[in-house]
């Protein structure tokens, strides 16, 4: 397994709608493995293929927080989202793609979805609480959108400039 390097905000790869991934293949596999590593290392809760510069319907999450409890890492090939709660929570988000960046973002308090595990078989999970809010954003990074798409142009355009002077000041170095 190796560490992945996380695409930062703003590059159009981030903003395209992925591929359906119709055989998951050992070099798909590493990559959900690398995937894992990488989300682990950065550290952080979710993380998309787009954010490593794959363009395949492909996450990886685990949001256990409790540092004496088991991880549950979860690898999810062609997730999507067949039923969601009218119930709402507001969480405030983050991304690895806009580190140091949060705002709250308002999804469906529950959600089920429906995926292929890493050996290609089809799940299905009803996910509440952290879960339902990070499947949620890293399901629509696979369909090319952001956390900062659900905040008003303004703020949006602020981060945006932050981002920039980010990436700035890490090709300078």
């Amino acid at each position: 397994m190796s560490l992945r390097p996380i695409i930062l905000h703003p590059d159009p790869r981030l903003k395209k709608p992925c591929e359906p991934v119709s055989i998951i293949t050992p070099e798909l596999k590493r990559l959900a493995e690398d995937m894992l590593e990488t989300m682990y290392e950065a550290p952080g809760i979710g993380l998309a293929a787009p954010q490593v510069g794959v363009l395949s319907r492909l996450l990886v999450m685990d949001c256990v927080k409790d540092e004496t409890a088991p991880q549950r890492p979860m690898v999810l090939f062609n997730p999507r989202i067949t039923w969601v709660s009218e119930a709402l929570n507001t969480y405030d988000e983050g991304c690895l793609s806009i580190p140091e960046q949060y705002a709250p973002v308002t999804r469906p308090a529950e959600v089920e979805v429906v995926w292929q595990d890493i050996d290609g078989r089809e799940q299905t999970e009803r996910f509440d609480g952290l879960w339902a809010t990070c499947v949620q954003h890293e399901i629509d990074h696979l369909d090319g959108k952001l956390f900062i798409d659900y905040l008003t142009p303004l703020k949006r355009q602020l981060i945006t400039r932050k981002m920039q002077k980010l990436k700035r000041e890490r090709a300078r170095a």
